[in-house]
């Protein structure tokens, strides 16, 4: 394992700044994380929490370059993504990161361009880094990564229209992988696909895992996802780390009232019939 970190999270503030009638937000307070080459982080966290701004931020997206332009600003802290610091990030330096940081969006599936087929829309991020790239080479490309992402070939010449949903969501896994990235920020990766699709896609994260030097940040609400595809995570609250460490650790021994119902909340129910066998053994 290398000794350089892929990411480097120090007191890390963002904020929405004010526009028109709304006013600022702060999105994120203070956050401290070190992501290792080779680890997978999980974000686990209620609506709001940040996590969705944490993947944005991590993945290099959104980050405006101008103080005109909309979008969070680094307000405090800085974080650094395979050496490359965000906090004042040129256009340059965001293209760098970008390229190395393989991105899933939430509802990716349904940000596909509608006009292109599969096999096009997969190699869409080679054209737009070299619009004079080989399309064969780029075909070629796309069919390896369909394949990785366990889905037939004969879905290249298809639109997006003609697959399901959980079908279009591993589309757009290969899409953010086709680059060949060091990092894979996915932001709610399993969100909206039925249960045996979505084992399919958990099973392709954590076989990714076992990619020497591959890193990545997986926000997710599914534990089933955090269990098997990361190694650590950190639980956000209100733009904070209320929670870190392995996920089964974090919950068994919560350290935050908000971590503590978490783990409550997620515990299973008692069979009704265990709770009648201790009502009996209590009256004997």
């Amino acid at each position: 394992m290398s000794s350089n970190p892929a990411i480097v999270v120090s007191d890390l503030s963002v904020e929405y700044p004010a526009r028109g009638p709304s006013a600022s937000c702060v999105a994120l307070r203070g956050i401290n994380v070190r992501v290792e080459t080779g680890e997978v982080l999980g974000v686990l966290g209620e609506t709001g929490s940040g996590k969705s701004t944490l993947a944005a931020i991590l993945a290099g997206r959104g980050l405006p370059l101008r103080a005109s332009e909309p979008g969070p600003r680094i307000s405090g802290g800085d974080a650094t993504v395979l050496g490359k610091s965000l906090r004042k990030a040129k256009k340059r330096d965001l293209a760098e990161v970008t390229f190395h940081v393989g991105y899933l969006a939430q509802d990716a599936a349904n940000t596909l361009e509608p006009s292109l087929t599969i096999s096009d829309n997969v190699a869409l991020p080679i054209f737009e880094r070299d619009e004079h790239y080989s399309r064969r080479a780029a075909g070629a490309r796309a069919a390896t990564m369909l394949d990785t992402v366990h889905l037939p070939l004969s879905v290249l010449s298809k639109y997006p229209y003609e697959l399901s949903a959980g079908q279009r969501q591993r589309v757009a896994l290969a899409r953010a992988l086709v680059l060949g990235p060091s990092v894979l920020v996915a932001d709610e990766p399993t969100a909206g696909i039925d249960a045996t699709v979505r084992d399919a896609v958990i099973d392709l994260l954590a076989q990714l895992r076992d990619h020497e030097g591959f890193s990545a940040v997986i926000v997710s609400h599914d534990l089933s996802v955090l269990r098997r595809a990361s190694d650590n995570t950190i639980v956000l609250q209100g733009g904070r780390v209320v929670g870190y460490g392995p996920i089964e650790d974090v919950l068994a021994d919560p350290q935050h009232p908000f971590v503590d119902g978490l783990a409550k909340a997620l515990k299973p129910p008692q069979r009704r019939t265990q709770r009648r066998t201790r009502r009996t053994e209590k009256n004997r």
